[in-house]
């Protein structure tokens, strides 16, 4: 890199970024509501969604990460997944993977809604080329109908394959390709299971009438969020925020770059150039303690992740249960400004119980300084989630003292 950068420590661009992901700021200590989970949506910009249920609904995770235990329940209606006349503020798209976005952000991603040909999944595309017809079908039951389940189009589900993740029926596919190309929307999620209706009663109008930005000005205005909610970071960080293409990312963050919003650095011991947000927070310690989710944005791109915190993380859910590492649905640990252990987590609800399957801590750490944080975080999810007691199974470095610590707080 050239000479007279900025240069920044690694130490700095950790602090920087926790600030960015509002980890610098203390958690509220009343009752936490939806302006609280607003400043949270405001300053991430979204929440991925997934559909495991092991532990708890990766959506909800993030915002505990950052406020501690709150009424899930605000969301829900924020996100209009409970039923009833609610004040709909969030909406369903393809953000970073499938997401919970802003309404005010609908207009931003109207170019991946236009680009579908190009860019949807190769099943969606091709049903969409070959059966014309269903696709017109569903959209027209949607319309007279909606809100609609997959189930509702009358499309039976092939046998799954060995190796299948989804046996999606052809009528499944033609509601994921309007989906897509946003002829329909998400009105609600029952069970986690999508029901589509048309975006005129679901989307507020207001909403729907704004003027849709050009392509470029949609995705340069996606890096501003997206670099904001990172602080420093690289042009691959950025547009991995909202899945940009790679030739858009890099000539959106150059413009930036240009316009002088964003301020081009050196990062120790990155290879590749970093952009700092110029408004970005510079603390000089971060005390936080927070189980995050695999989908939370601090840590979804994993080559940032590796760059930032040293930690090497993939999560193992698909990989066969004799040939994971640590466990099926792990969870880093923060503590002050590191990750310093991951958990394998499920909850047993039938027993009323928060299951540590395993328990590791990373290189360097200390198994008995950790415990005692993990344990007071880990009892006040499991209340959070309704379930009445820790458990902690023999499996990690971490496990012995953290089962010590559990019971000694149980007493």
């Amino acid at each position: 890199m050239s000479d007279g950068l900025r240069r920044i420590t690694l130490p700095q661009a950790r602090r920087i970024a926790l600030a960015a992901q509002g980890f610098a700021d203390p958690r509220p200590t009343g009752k936490i509501d939806a302006r609280q989970i607003r400043r949270v949506l405001d300053r991430i910009g979204l929440l991925q969604l997934d559909s495991v249920n092991v532990f708890c609904r990766s959506h909800y995770l993030p915002v505990l990460a950052r406020l501690g235990p709150y009424p899930r329940d605000v969301l829900d209606r924020l996100a209009a997944h409970t039923a009833g006349p609610v004040r709909r503020e969030l909406f369903e798209y393809w953000g970073h993977e499938a997401s919970l976005l802003p309404m005010s952000m609908h207009p931003l991603l109207r170019w991946r809604m236009d680009s579908a040909e190009d860019d949807a999944w190769g099943g969606v595309a091709r049903l969409a080329r070959e059966r014309p017809g269903l696709v017109a079908d569903v959209l027209a039951q949607v319309q007279a109908t909606g809100p609609i389940r997959a189930s509702h189009t009358g499309e039976v589900a092939p046998r799954r394959q060995s190796g299948e993740m989804w046996n999606w029926h052809d009528g499944k596919t033609a509601l994921e390709w309007l989906f897509w190309t946003g002829q329909i929307t998400a009105a609600q999620r029952v069970n986690f299971e999508r029901h589509y209706d048309v975006p005129e009663r679901v989307i507020p109008a207001a909403v729907l009438g704004a003027p849709t930005p050009s392509p470029q000005d949609a995705q340069r205005e996606l890096i501003r969020i997206a670099a904001r909610a990172l602080g420093v970071a690289t042009e691959p960080d950025l547009g991995d925020y909202f899945r940009l293409p790679r030739t858009d990312s890099k000539a959106r963050v150059a413009e930036l770059v240009e316009l002088g919003e964003l301020e081009t650095v050196q990062v120790d011991g990155w290879r590749a150039p970093a952009y700092l947000w110029p408004e970005a927070r510079r603390p000089r310690r971060v005390e936080a303690r927070a189980l995050l989710s695999p989908f939370d944005s601090l840590i979804w791109f994993r080559p940032r992740t590796e760059r930032l915190f040293g930690f090497r993380y993939r999560i193992e859910i698909y990989t066969p249960a004799a040939q994971r590492v640590h466990g099926y649905y792990v969870l880093p640990f923060l503590l002050g400004e590191h990750l310093v252990a991951r958990v394998d987590l499920k909850s047993d609800r039938q027993a009323g119980a928060l299951r540590v399957q395993s328990a590791f801590t990373e290189l360097g750490q200390d198994p008995r300084a950790i415990a005692q944080e993990l344990a007071a975080e880990l009892a006040a999810t499991a209340e959070w989630l309704g379930l009445d007691r820790v458990e902690v199974m023999p499996r990690g470095d971490l496990a012995p003292d953290l089962a010590l610590a559990v019971r000694e707080r149980e007493g």
